[in-house]
């Protein structure tokens, strides 16, 4: 009898404990608020206090491309499930999501794009994902950069697209 008042007492603090809490479990799911798009700003401004070695391009989320107005945009993906982290059209405009704002871009030739001292140059590669996207290449040059960064990643254009 002893044995079975012991066990019940050391299993009573843990029964306490039993409680179902998570998310989406016997209670409603706490949503997350829908995401808000970053703000849009022009290179000089968005990128005035950035490190040169901190520029580096970010996801935008739907949100932003709504913002942009880019839903109909070409995207370049760093992986081929990812959100993009450059847009940009047939009509010579575009935008990138660097610290955690977008910046508008204007084409100034095939495949080459800027906003003040912000450079980006995009080259279709002669390859493509297990998904089947086209690859390609985006080199982004920022203010105050000695190097440029460059990524490899995948399009939603079709070769010889925008």
């Amino acid at each position: 009898m002893k044995k079975i008042a012991f066990t019940a007492l050391i299993a009573l603090p843990l029964a306490a404990c039993n409680s179902n809490t998570a998310p989406g479990n016997d209670r409603e799911a706490q949503l997350d608020p829908p995401a808000t798009a970053a703000p849009i700003e022009a290179a000089a401004s968005a990128l005035a206090n950035v490190s040169p070695g901190l520029m580096l391009p970010e996801t935008m989320n739907d949100a932003d491309i709504a913002a942009l107005g880019a839903g109909q945009a070409c995207q370049f993906r760093l992986t081929e499930v990812a959100f993009p982290s450059f847009v940009y059209d047939g009509d010579g405009g575009g935008a990138i999501k660097i610290n955690g704002k977008l910046i508008p871009v204007t084409a100034d030739g095939p495949g080459s794009y800027s906003n003040g001292e912000l450079r980006i140059r995009t080259r279709v590669l002669d390859d493509e994902g297990d998904a089947g996207l086209q690859m390609q290449e985006m080199i982004v040059v920022g203010p105050r950069m000695k190097d440029e960064f460059g990524f490899w990643g995948y399009t939603t254009c079709p070769a010889g697209g925008a």
